[in-house]
């Protein structure tokens, strides 16, 4: 099948692309750069969020493209108007099916720039009139993320004699490795899967407990040093302004809210086992060198 991928060259897009190919079909990468793409995909130079190419040949589409934070692009370029592009290309095409990744937690009036345009982009993949299935995935781990790989080891591996706990780190979360995210999106196109599914991993954990095993794997053992919300509530959006804030505005709301959910029945199907946090995050987490940028 030869398969529109837009977003194919980011973190989940690089296994989904390499997933694609082992299973026989022929991925179409549409972004500004070839970078990352490996033999046998196709690499279609050009900017979602300005216009679509001719996608004549193409019988279904793959929207994964998505921003954290707002540099040079907008969430709503980003999230909203690329897929709206995407879909009025597909119609022209005569294409009849689009998977879509959105978010968990994703929804109108959350006060999350990022959630609300997530959001908005489901409603429009929705009333395209397309087949299509959406996938909500909550925090996603693999070597390469932020959250881990960034967020938590910066957190950890910092100069300072502690590790900052925003409030009592309670909020839940449960994370879902990268490679079940790419199966989920592999397996729903070649099945045909229809609606819109939570994406989650086999545990959940608070946000104090995931410190604690990213602090375990790395040989850390700094005590933690509580910062009531009231503070995070008045110093983020001011630290968010910087260009290299470990964490921003959406970010923080985002965590604030946890995000988690149960592991839906009609995925069972698709990933009869994921892959635990356990297993994957000693395999890439270290503090030894620079932060990636």
């Amino acid at each position: 099948m030869r398969v529109l991928v837009v977003g194919g060259t980011g973190f989940v897009g690089r296994h989904l692309v390499a997933l694609l190919l082992q299973r026989g079909h022929t991925p179409l990468v549409l972004s500004r750069t070839p970078r990352h793409l490996p033999p046998g995909a196709v690499h279609l130079p050009g900017d979602i969020t300005r216009e679509v190419p001719d996608l004549g040949g193409v019988e279904a589409g793959i929207y994964l493209a998505g921003i954290i934070r707002e540099r040079g692009q907008t969430f709503h370029q980003v999230h909203v108007e690329g897929v709206r592009n995407l879909l009025q290309g597909l119609e022209r095409a005569g294409v009849k099916r689009v998977l879509h990744m959105s978010a968990l937690g994703a929804r109108r009036g959350t006060g999350s720039r990022y959630y609300e345009t997530k959001a908005e982009a489901e409603e429009l993949v929705r009333e395209s009139g397309l087949s299509y299935a959406i996938f909500r995935p909550s925090l996603i781990f693999g070597p390469g993320d932020e959250f881990f790989g960034q967020v938590l080891r910066g957190l950890i591996c910092g100069p300072w004699p502690f590790v900052p706990l925003i409030g009592d780190g309670r909020f839940p979360f449960r994370p879902v490795y990268v490679g079940d995210v790419a199966e989920a999106f592999a397996q729903a196109l070649e099945r045909v899967l229809e609606g819109t599914f939570d994406l989650v991993g086999p545990k959940e954990y608070t946000f104090r407990e995931l410190l604690e095993l990213c602090q375990g794997i790395l040989g850390r053992k700094k005590p933690f040093l509580s910062v009531p919300l009231w503070l995070t509530d008045l110093a983020v959006p001011l630290l968010s302004r910087l260009p290299f804030a470990p964490l921003t505005r959406d970010q923080y709301l985002m965590l604030k809210e946890g995000n988690t959910a149960p592991f839906p029945e009609a995925l069972r199907d698709l990933l009869p086992a994921p892959k635990a946090l356990e297993e994957v995050l000693p395999t890439y987490l270290r503090c030894s060198g620079a932060l990636p940028s």
